[in-house]
């Protein structure tokens, strides 16, 4: 599949960028999606939460009055959770909530994501280009030259490029990514997904 190549300046440069179709127009598999974005938000879960139980609550285990003859229900001790402030029943504890997902899976969800993106004509490939200093203005500036400013955008490039990364960090719907960060949900989550030229091989790299 072919796609045109464009300027920062958001011009079409003639050229075109072939995309592998093993990786940009597979049938997409809807499950794959649903478990990788599963499990990536699972991890995002600190997991810290933490209720006192009966055993841990601050009060006197002394019986609180005798066994039987006083016409209520007995009570052995202050910490029974059928009193105010007394323990929680099946409170929650701390746990982590991330559970495994197979590599071919995730790997067909990405590809996945991908195929989506592509019918829905939301994947740009952009030219390899980098900023001089890290400049919010200049990085928005690229995102309104391409209409994208309005946009939830992720921009993959191929190698860490800090004055880049920094530049788009305080932008709040712009996310740039490095091809082995690629994730599924980042790539539902943008409405645009923008590939600098250079990254290309490298996602069919990693996913083939």
């Amino acid at each position: 599949m072919e796609l045109s190549l464009f300027s920062i300046k958001g011009k079409d440069t003639g050229k075109k960028v072939i995309l592998s179709d093993e990786i940009f127009a597979v049938e997409p598999n809807n499950h794959a999606i649903y478990l990788d974005v599963k499990q990536y938000l699972a991890h995002q879960r600190q997991g810290t939460h933490k209720a006192k139980e009966r055993a841990e609550v601050s009060f006197s285990t002394r019986k609180l009055k005798k066994q039987k003859g006083t016409g209520g229900a007995r009570a052995g001790s202050r910490r029974s959770p059928i009193f105010v402030g007394g323990g929680t029943i099946f409170g929650p504890r701390p746990r982590t909530y991330g559970f495994k997902v197979n590599k071919k899976v995730k790997d067909l969800a990405r590809k996945s994501a991908f195929s989506h993106k592509l019918k829905e004509s939301n994947v740009t490939v952009l030219e390899n280009f980098t900023l001089n200093a890290p400049k919010t203005k200049d990085y928005l500036a690229i995102l309104k030259d391409l209409s994208f400013d309005t946009k939830k955008t992720l921009l993959v490039i191929a190698d860490i490029d800090k004055n880049v990364i920094l530049s788009s960090r305080n932008l709040k719907k712009a996310k740039v990514v490095c091809v082995d960060q690629i994730n599924t949900y980042d790539l539902v989550n943008a409405e645009k997904v923008v590939i600098s030229e250079g990254s290309v091989a490298k996602i069919e790299a990693l996913l083939n």
